[in-house]
Formats: structure tokens, C-alpha cells, sequence
């Protein structure tokens, strides 16, 4: 593929990557007016994941068979927020996935994107493990995805990620016209009880 054909999708990541910052925003602003004079903070871009995979231990037969880099690297994760009950000391990582989506007058490519598979890994038993120690949060999943964007109306995305958070629906909230009051809503009553 050439260069003219490549340029309209850098235009579209580009202008993807400038929407979901705004989303963020958006809802760290939302809730920081929320979480005022409360026992709630929010932290915008928690660190503590972002050095978990470099050393993860290999059995010295992988590690033979895997490129092994002299410089030091960084390589982890990191959540857009956490929420931090600053009595309990429960924590809830949150991620804030905005992506277009197959709505009226769209066609069905316009559901495109991979911002909802990203969110993926929070399933996995290692990250399950990670999350839940560093949560404090027993017996349910130590994070929330709030989803923004056109993917909140869009009939496939909407049962993919429905099937997938099954009984968990708490833990997921598809933040449909950027209502404030909805976002404290499902807060107040879901992930709260949680922190509690």
C-alpha cells in the first residue's frame, strides 16, 4: 500500500485518538465534580502497572529461546484511571474505551475498531491476580469500563461486549450522550457498593 492510500487512515487515527482523549477528559472531569468532599479520588493514569511484564519470570528453557536485550526496557500497562476509597483503600481501575460505531444512516463497517477488544486483558488469570491484590477488592472484578462513542448504540458491539462481561454487567457502562447524571448514577449504585 502507498503513501496516498495510507494517508486517510492516518487522518482517522489521528482524529480516533483525539476523540477518545476527549472522552477521558470527559469523564475525569465528570467524576473529579462528583468525588468533591467526598472519600472518593480519582487518579488519572496509575503508574503501578507499568513495569509488570519486563521481569516476569520464564523458565531458564524460554528464556534460552527468546531474544534477550542487554538495555532495560519498559513494558507493562496502564489503566486510564483508578478510583481510590480513600477510607477503605479499595481501589477500581477503570478504562475509558470511545469507538465509532454502526448507528442509523452508517454502514456497517462503521462499527470498526478494536478499542473494545483492547480492554480484553483485564479477563486474563495474570492481570486478574495483579489487579485484585493491588485493589483490595475481593470476589468480583477489580475494574470498570465505561464506553463512549457511537459503539454504545451499536447492535453488535453492544451484545459482544454484553456476552462478555456476562454476569458482571456492574462492571461496564455504556455512557450514551455523555449524561453526567447517568455516569454518577451507575457510579452511586454500582461501582460504589464495591469500594465500600
Amino acid at each position: 500500500m502507498g503513501s496516498n492510500e495510507l494517508r486517510p487512515r492516518e487522518n482517522w487515527q489521528t482524529n480516533s485518538g483525539s476523540l477518545a482523549l476527549a472522552a477521558e477528559q470527559g469523564f475525569s472531569a465528570t467524576l473529579n465534580l462528583l468525588f468533591k468532599d467526598t472519600d472518593y479520588c480519582i487518579i488519572d493514569r496509575p503508574k503501578q502497572f507499568r513495569h509488570i511484564y519486563e521481569n516476569w519470570p520464564l523458565s531458564s528453557n524460554e528464556i534460552k529461546q527468546i531474544y534477550n536485550p542487554e538495555e532495560d526496557y519498559k513494558h507493562g500497562f496502564q489503566p486510564d484511571y483508578s478510583i481510590k476509597n480513600v477510607k477503605t483503600e479499595k481501589t477500581i481501575f477503570v478504562g475509558v474505551k470511545r469507538q465509532d460505531g454502526w448507528v442509523e444512516g452508517l454502514s456497517r463497517s462503521a462499527g470498526r475498531g478494536n478499542a473494545h477488544e483492547r480492554l480484553c486483558k483485564y479477563f486474563t488469570p495474570g492481570l486478574q491476580k495483579i489487579l485484585a491484590k493491588e485493589s483490595k477488592i475481593v470476589n468480583t472484578l477489580p475494574f470498570w469500563i465505561v464506553f463512549t462513542g457511537n459503539i454504545t448504540r451499536d447492535p453488535c458491539r453492544v451484545r459482544e461486549i454484553t456476552c462478555w462481561f456476562d454476569e458482571y454487567k456492574d462492571h461496564f457502562f455504556f455512557w450514551r450522550n455523555n449524561n453526567p447524571e447517568d455516569l454518577y448514577n451507575h457510579f452511586n449504585k454500582k461501582i460504589a457498593p464495591i469500594l465500600a
